[in-house]
């Protein structure tokens, strides 16, 4: 895609005034731009920079939504405080994060881990996704204060602690409390096999094996329901594999 920069200027204006149902061509030459950008410094600058005016309130939701797509591909640092500024808005969260999630470097991080204390709902439960998406260890205990959070979100901390699958997350599961909501456990439970997959996977049999031990030892000898065969059934399995076939026994 050859970029003109004489037409990018125009193409922005289109951007601006752009809403749903408009013809999208008038918007190639930022394409193109977006291109070329990874390889020269100062129209990456010069582009970040208008994108990121048409953030600010007035813009359309359709605008925003191809903004945030491009600043997922040519954003920095300098492009997150407009894009935080969104995370708790119900139109434009969602691809907020997006951005936010591929933008390399701490500032974006640090904006996903404070907004955990300042979103709602659903955008709350997606900023945890979005964290375990970067794969931020970092996040590990602001993950675990949530576990005796209201169900909904100390579900999606359970299951991002599992996605990050690392050992202090696989810890902060283990230290959970013993009396949590049936569908917390659950997805306890779950996010500790997931994380003793991952270290299995990773070369640590001693602790995957203590984790998959754990799980079958909670669950016991004679599960009474689906879910529960299915945990000793995994955790058993999981043991097996990680014995180490150098060894006796």
């Amino acid at each position: 895609m050859p970029f003109d920069r004489a037409g990018l200027d125009e193409a922005l204006a289109a951007l601006r005034a752009y809403d749903w149902g408009a013809d999208a061509a008038a918007l190639v030459p930022i394409d193109a731009a977006v291109v070329a950008a990874h390889g020269e410094a100062t129209l990456r600058d010069d582009l970040e920079r208008a994108l990121v005016a048409l953030l600010a309130p007035g813009s359309s939701r359709a605008t925003k939504e191809y903004v945030c797509r491009r600043l997922a591909l040519v954003g920095t640092g300098a492009s997150v405080p407009a894009l935080a500024a969104l995370l708790d808005d119900p139109d434009h969260a969602h691809m907020a994060r997006f951005a936010l999630e591929r933008i390399d470097g701490p500032e974006a991080t640090a904006a996903l881990r404070a907004a955990l204390g300042t979103t709602h709902g659903d955008r709350r439960i997606g900023v945890i996704s979005s964290l375990a998406g970067r794969g931020d260890a970092g996040s590990v205990p602001l993950l675990a204060g949530l576990l005796t959070a209201e169900a909904p979100l100390a579900v999606a901390a359970a299951s991002g602690l599992g996605r990050l699958a690392i050992p202090a997350a696989a810890a902060a599961l283990a230290a959970a409390p013993a009396q949590l909501p049936a569908t917390v456990a659950a997805a306890i439970s779950d996010a500790r096999l997931a994380c003793a997959d991952a270290l299995l996977a990773a070369g640590d049999r001693a602790a995957a094996r203590q984790i998959f031990a754990a799980i079958a030892t909670a669950v016991g000898d004679n599960p009474t329901s689906h879910r529960d065969r299915a945990l000793r059934i995994a955790a058993r399995r999981g043991s097996l594999a990680c014995l180490d076939d150098t060894s006796p026994g």
